[in-house]
């Protein structure tokens, strides 16, 4: 089938396309208002069997979600273990393109890990995330800081009363994403963990009002963001903090991005991974 079709139908089932211009999409792709009604059933039939076999493969459950939030219901993609009932939950927060197929699968692989992983769709109150997102500083822009924060930090709340959760919650992110664990590692004092890949450090007033323990990963060619470590682990210091900071030798911003071919390191990625799955498994326990 036409991967057009099947992209524009995974748009719909994510809630990206209405159902109106879902259907309108589909008969302009098929032809004809008749055509699109008889792919429909084949559609729905692959996505079961798709589902199926994910299932199976991965042992994972995964799904897209809305939890309150400070601007109103924010859209999150949630996946746990296949096997189980209760879990130590994380949050995962992506990078400056926004919750991408990327983001999506590093949250079922920690999922896969043992996790309740929720990853926010920062871009919510302006819509979400675009399929095209070559434009999407632009939304970026658009959200206010400190509401952005609070809505992150809702998830936090979310997790700990879902009823798959075992109340212990922790926080991962990168980029733009590591610099909001920062600031969610700030805003939460019942936070059980924090661990931001290559973000933009909090402030020395700042770090002294974090209760979390943190695991902190940095590249090595890096230089902007590299610029606040000395005064990040000064802070930590001075204010009695648990933390770890690792640099990967080699590695450039972005290291973690395994569909980045020209920023992805797979053997700083691996490392970095274990330690941080290590570390939620001790502090969310």
């Amino acid at each position: 089938m036409e991967k057009r079709i099947t992209d524009l139908y995974k748009d719909y089932k994510a809630g990206l396309t209405n159902r109106r211009d879902f259907l309108k999409k589909l008969a302009m792709f098929a032809g004809s208002t008749a055509a699109a009604a008889s792919l429909l059933p084949v559609l729905e039939e692959n996505e079961i069997t798709a589902a199926r076999k994910q299932k199976s493969e991965q042992g994972v459950i995964a799904e897209f979600v809305k939890y309150p939030a400070e601007t109103g219901e924010m859209r999150a993609y949630l996946a746990r273990p296949e096997k189980g009932r209760k879990f130590p939950a994380v949050i995962v927060i992506h990078e400056n393109r926004g919750l991408v197929p990327h983001i999506q699968d590093v949250t079922r692989r920690m999922a896969r890990e043992g996790f309740l992983a929720l990853a926010p769709d920062a871009l919510s109150p302006v819509g979400g995330t675009p399929e095209d997102i070559s434009n999407v500083g632009e939304l970026f822009k658009k959200l206010n800081s400190e509401q952005t924060v609070k809505n992150f930090v809702a998830a936090v709340k979310y997790l700990k009363t879902h009823p798959n959760s075992t109340g212990k919650v922790g926080c991962t992110g990168f980029c733009w994403g590591g610099a909001m664990t920062n600031q969610v590692a700030v805003n939460t004092p019942d936070l059980g963990a924090a661990v931001p890949y290559y973000g933009r450090q909090p402030s020395a007033e700042d770090v002294a009002k974090i209760k979390a323990p943190i695991m902190a990963h940095y590249a090595e060619n890096d230089q902007g963001i590299n610029a606040g470590i000395q005064a990040f682990e000064e802070a930590l210091k001075k204010n009695n903090k648990e933390y770890q900071i690792f640099s990967y030798p080699g590695t450039g911003h972005g290291f973690n991005n395994d569909t980045n071919a020209g920023r992805y390191n797979e053997e700083a990625a691996k490392l970095a991974w274990q330690r941080t799955v290590s570390f939620f498994k001790e502090k969310l326990k």
